[in-house]
């Protein structure tokens, strides 16, 4: 199966969150899902087409998910699918494949800081339990239709992270 509507994808389909290092112009995210759309449509596990969707969130978080009760993805096809958007960040000048920084809230913008960073500006009470972030761990639809995306940081790995002794008291 090609390319499907992401919001035709069940709640136990896989889901990828790939953050993009900075936001996108409107003619970089056109770009990129029309990069991205070619490539669903041909994507497949051992030549069996994977059923797949995708969507751009806040011009920073391109979501791909997969049908798997129709076919799951191989190890080799999400390599595959990896390097490709590697290589349409390069194109575009942003890193998509970034899940080492820290994606949170501060006065309605999102912002990007290394995990360091983040702890460093927790120390100093400048982010907190109720800080709003970005779980890029996310791998099932249902915790993305739960709201799971951005969260206050207690209720994601951020909480026990940087503010365990926070949400201990």
């Amino acid at each position: 199966m090609p390319r499907i509507d992401f919001h035709d994808i069940p709640d136990q389909g896989r889901l990828w969150v790939f953050p993009a290092s900075r936001s996108l112009t409107p003619s970089e995210a056109d770009a990129l899902l029309a990069e991205v759309d070619a490539y669903l449509a041909e994507w497949a596990a051992h030549g069996v087409p994977l059923s797949s969707g995708r969507e751009l969130r806040e011009s920073h978080f391109l979501l791909v998910g997969v049908d798997e009760d129709v076919e799951a993805p191989s190890g080799c096809s999400i390599d595959a699918l990896v390097n490709r958007l590697r290589a349409l960040g390069q194109e575009l000048g942003v890193a998509i494949i970034d899940h080492a920084s820290v994606w949170y809230r501060r006065d309605g913008d999102i912002q990007r800081v290394s995990r360091p960073e983040f702890r460093q500006l927790a120390a100093a009470g400048q982010v907190g339990p109720d800080t709003t972030v970005f779980d890029t761990t996310l791998t099932q639809m249902s915790a993305l239709r739960d709201g799971k995306l951005e969260v206050p940081a207690r209720e994601s790995w951020h909480g026990r992270t940087f503010f365990r002794g926070a949400l201990d008291r």
